[in-house]
């Protein structure tokens, strides 16, 4: 939460001449509610199965040769069988910052369930580092965005990977 999935993940789209899929908003959409919705009338159990389906229907898409850029939410990779579909589809960003600096990001952000106070954020964060790490790559997003989409690009693996390409 507060790393900048969305706003890096745009520019990145934006540069690869991809779709961009901001997967919270995705699953919102199906829904017809907000994720806070989701939490409060059916609990994170669902939410994680709205998750999941929305998700296989990305890499779906996309293997069927529409490329795109999905921002996960902070939870989606910390499953097992979100990080094993993603693993087909492409590569994988863990975009990570000092937990301080994501809390300053995401403090007054009311809409975030699993946000509404520091200790818990940072048990959040703590429980999920392990399964970030398992990202293909790591990126230092406590950068500007125009500075996280550059450490993108200097990955190597990012070149060729355009619309026609």
């Amino acid at each position: 939460m507060g790393s900048g999935k969305s706003t890096v993940g745009r520019r990145l789209a934006e540069a690869l001449e991809w779709a961009f899929v901001d997967l919270d908003a995705e699953i919102e959409r199906r829904a017809g509610c907000s994720i806070a919705d989701i939490f409060a009338d059916h609990g994170e159990e669902r939410f994680r199965e709205c998750e999941h389906e929305a998700l296989r229907e990305q890499a779906e898409t996309s293997r069927l040769g529409t490329p795109r850029v999905v921002a996960l939410g902070g939870g989606t990779y910390t499953f097992e069988r979100n990080r094993s579909l993603l693993r087909q589809v492409g590569p994988t960003l863990w975009l990570d910052a000092p937990v301080e600096a994501l809390w300053e990001r995401v403090r007054l952000e009311s809409h975030r369930p699993l946000a509404r106070d520091h200790a818990g954020f940072v048990r959040t964060y703590e429980a999920r580092k392990e399964s970030y790490s398992q990202a293909d790559s790591r990126i230092d997003a406590s950068a500007a965005p125009a500075d996280v989409l550059r450490q993108v690009f200097e990955l190597g693996w990012m070149q060729g990977l355009r619309a026609d390409g």
